[in-house]
């Protein structure tokens, strides 16, 4: 039985790793997860989930390749680190970063293949494979969100960064208390796990039978259930644009053609609007967007990922240089830890 680790630190790696455990078990092998700091809830793991408490628990169970959508993974535990990304914001600082912690890169889709394969020529020391990303497997098939107060109108999703630079969540908040008041639309709001607790509760105070705060891990059922989506620059609106629907967003850093980008909220109304009526030439405009991004319909991407790390295994690739060690980070982690054997 071949044994595989989940590096985790955050309760939205949930959702984009278990689709890969499903592969993992489904081929008769063994998964275990590990947990990097408190920036998560224990309880949103399964019962049947393995759960290691410690690296000297990890150096034991001896993982043959460590799967993570986290930035960082320590050298020092075993098998071969493959990053498979927490979301599809590339506009924002760090997304493609290499930190010299990975021997493969799973991307999503051809723009981020062309980009992490430039990359690899500066710096020839992991491997770049297409495969789709897991979290997707479960997107096309998941069950809508329902909620107690849900009526048959046209449902908004706000979905903003938590990013301060980036956020729109203070300034479309009076627009979006304002338009929360009319019945024509009712409106779900999920926010980043990350986002300042002080507006998640000045958004919580406007709950009412048309404003409804969505407060879980799993954002495929929320997605499925919305029309169009209002965020600003974020990865959750590529998500939505896989289901072919429309996009509203407030000062994207990088408005593509694809996107309703407003840059006054008193203009958020008029783009809603808009993108309830999209026409066919946004539709395939958000399609084109898509081909680029995750061109993958077949949720197999788990399958694709699992493949292309034992091909790795298997078969190193021998014209890799070894990977770059920067003992301070690497000290940093052990530090953090809490593990000095070596």
């Amino acid at each position: 039985m071949k044994h595989y680790l989940f590096y985790i630190a955050h309760n939205y790696d949930f959702e984009i790793l278990r689709p890969l455990q499903q592969e993992i078990r489904r081929r008769g092998d063994d998964v275990a997860w590990f947990v990097e700091g408190n920036e998560f809830n224990p309880d949103y793991f399964y019962e049947n989930e393995r759960v290691l408490d410690n690296i000297t628990q990890i150096m034991d169970y001896k993982p043959r390749a460590v799967f993570t959508p986290s930035n960082l993974v320590p050298l020092f535990i075993p098998g071969i680190k493959v990053q498979v990304f927490h979301g599809f914001e590339w506009k924002k600082k760090g997304h493609l970063r290499i930190r010299g912690c990975f021997d493969l890169y799973c991307t999503q889709g051809p723009f981020f293949t062309q980009k992490f394969n430039q990359l690899k020529i500066r710096h020839p020391h992991f491997n770049v494979v297409e495969t789709g990303w897991p979290k997707v497997d479960t997107l096309f098939n998941a069950k809508a969100y329902t909620w107690p107060n849900q009526r048959p109108a046209k449902t908004i999703l706000y979905a903003p960064t938590f990013s301060p630079a980036l956020t729109s969540a203070q300034a479309l908040y009076e627009e979006i208390g304002r338009l929360s008041k009319n019945q024509e639309w009712q409106w779900i709001i999920k926010f980043h796990p990350k986002m300042a607790k002080d507006l998640v509760q000045k958004y919580k105070d406007l709950s009412s039978e048309n404003l409804h705060v969505v407060e879980t891990a799993e954002l495929a059922p929320i997605l499925q259930a919305a029309d169009v989506i209002v965020s600003d620059t974020s990865s959750i609106i590529t998500e939505f644009g896989l289901l072919n629907k429309p996009i509203v967003t407030f000062k994207n850093k990088e408005p593509e053609a694809h996107l309703l980008n407003i840059s006054e909220a008193k203009s958020l109304s008029s783009a809603i609007k808009k993108a309830l009526k999209a026409d066919q030439s946004l539709l395939e405009k958000i399609k084109h967007n898509t081909s680029l991004m995750h061109p993958y319909f077949d949720g197999e991407s788990s399958a694709r990922v699992l493949d292309a790390a034992e091909k790795i295994i298997q078969s190193p690739s021998a014209e890799l240089l070894t990977k770059p060690h920067s003992l301070l980070r690497q000290f940093k982690m052990r530090k953090k830890l809490g593990y000095w054997k070596f």
